[in-house]
């Protein structure tokens, strides 16, 4: 669930619209940076799981851990989104990633002894990435210039997919070799990568993006103000973007309901119908390898109304509930994973680029950071009501109003007359396009 920018950064001004985007060393160190906190923040709930395999932690204790470290990640990405646009966006970035790196080792030392310490730990380890979120999110417009940001979101959600498909055989080659405690410890290393690889972005006072007042560098709010009335600000300027809204509204619904259905009855479903856990692992990975063919067309495609496309790229998580309705050939369950993992990407990228434009610079983190919190706060709502509404209801019921959402959520966010293009400009041709001389 829940992805996704040097004309008008300090870097490359000459050139940047010409360089590709994985030679230009500004980029490719935030690039590292994001990759290695996403690896960690992937990587985390893996090991704790091989910690339940080799019965140095309990499957209870498992769930509390994920629980305090979803509680940190929530509690902390409203108050990062502020921080990040009083301060500097890439000091934010740092202590978040220190935050992260310094919880690993106390997760790797409570092991076995102390798990209210594990759960401390586990708190602050999902604040460090809940602050993590916004933080690259504005960071990325300081650094890249706005012709090349859906280059560069695509590369970022492209790190995030490899990672997801590489991930579980690497680690569990590690583990032939590691202990679960060096592997947290490993953790912490690539959490300290994240904080220290990025450089800097723009310095204050220079836009990164479109009609917004203020630095893209984290321009300070006036003296004396409070955190509520800072992040009031943000919810403001995020209600200034109709599309905004109606893209986050259809965003949330998906993922309270789709993803609910990956998570809770893909499993139930491997099981009883297929009576094997292959058509779970397969529509998985056909789901990763999806949004990875997903990041590369949208990297490239410039769709006449990219803001539509984008929401029917959003829908097609319908197809995913919809293919365990009924005892269907397990290839057409994973084709229907393989199309929602290419929709959500062509979503995902223009929804994070055109936020970049469009948002005022100095409340990007704020409006950001309400993106991450409704669209990943209420998953775990969804989570927990939809295996007792399959107990109460049956599993094909709630597969259908699941499938039904997504695909009805996204078409009420299209009727939106600026979601069209994901901007509240008239013309139809994307600002991004105007500037740049790019064609669709």
């Amino acid at each position: 669930m829940p992805t996704s920018p040097a004309p008008t950064t300090t870097r490359g001004a000459g050139s940047g619209g010409r360089r590709p985007i994985l030679l230009d060393v500004a980029f490719l160190r935030l690039w590292t940076g994001a990759t290695a906190s996403g690896l960690a923040t992937w990587a985390l709930p893996f090991v704790l799981g091989l910690a339940v395999l080799d019965r140095t932690l309990g499957a209870t204790d498992l769930g509390l851990l994920l629980a305090a470290r979803t509680i940190g990640f929530l509690a902390a990405v409203p108050v990062a989104g502020v921080l990040a646009d009083r301060h500097s966006r890439r000091k934010v970035v740092l202590w978040a990633g220190l935050a992260s790196g310094a919880a690993a080792p106390v997760l790797a030392a409570g092991l076995g002894r102390s798990v209210p310490l594990m759960a401390a730990a586990a708190a602050v380890a999902g604040a460090g990435q809940g602050a993590c979120r916004p933080a690259y999110q504005a960071l990325t417009a300081e650094v890249v210039d706005a012709g090349r940001r859906q280059q560069a979101n695509a590369a970022m959600t492209l790190a995030v997919r490899v990672t997801t498909l590489v991930g579980p055989s690497l680690a569990a080659l590690l583990a032939v070799f590691l202990d679960t405690a060096a592997l947290l410890v490993g953790i912490g290393l690539l959490w300290l990568v994240a904080a220290f690889v990025p450089g800097r972005g723009a310095r204050p006072g220079v836009t990164g993006g479109a009609g917004g007042a203020g630095g893209a560098g984290g321009a300070k709010d006036a003296p004396g103000t409070s955190f509520l009335a800072d992040f009031g600000e943000g919810v403001r300027e995020a209600r200034r973007h109709p599309w905004f809204i109606a893209g986050l509204g259809a965003l949330t619904a998906v993922i309270a309901t789709g993803y609910s259905a990956t998570g809770v009855a893909l499993p139930l479903v491997s099981r009883d119908e297929y009576g094997t856990e292959v058509v779970l692992a397969g529509a998985m990975t056909a789901y990763t390898a999806g949004a990875l063919a997903g990041a590369l067309l949208i990297a490239r495609w410039r769709p006449r109304s990219p803001g539509r496309a984008a929401l029917a790229g959003l829908a097609a998580y319908g197809f995913a509930p919809l293919s365990l309705v009924l005892p269907v050939h397990p290839a057409v369950v994973m084709a229907a994973y393989a199309v929602a993992g290419v929709g959500i990407e062509l979503f995902n990228v223009p929804w994070f680029t055109a936020a970049q434009r469009e948002v005022a610079p100095d409340r990007l983190a704020r409006v950001s950071s309400l993106d991450f919190l409704l669209s990943y706060g209420l998953a775990p709502l969804g989570l927990a009501l939809i295996a007792p509404a399959i107990e109460a209801f049956g599993a094909a019921p709630v597969l259908v109003a699941c499938a039904f959402t997504c695909f009805a959520a996204p078409a009420a966010a299209a009727l939106v007359p600026s979601s069209r293009g994901f901007s509240h400009r008239p013309a139809a041709e994307p600002a991004e396009a105007r500037a740049t001389g790019a064609t669709r």
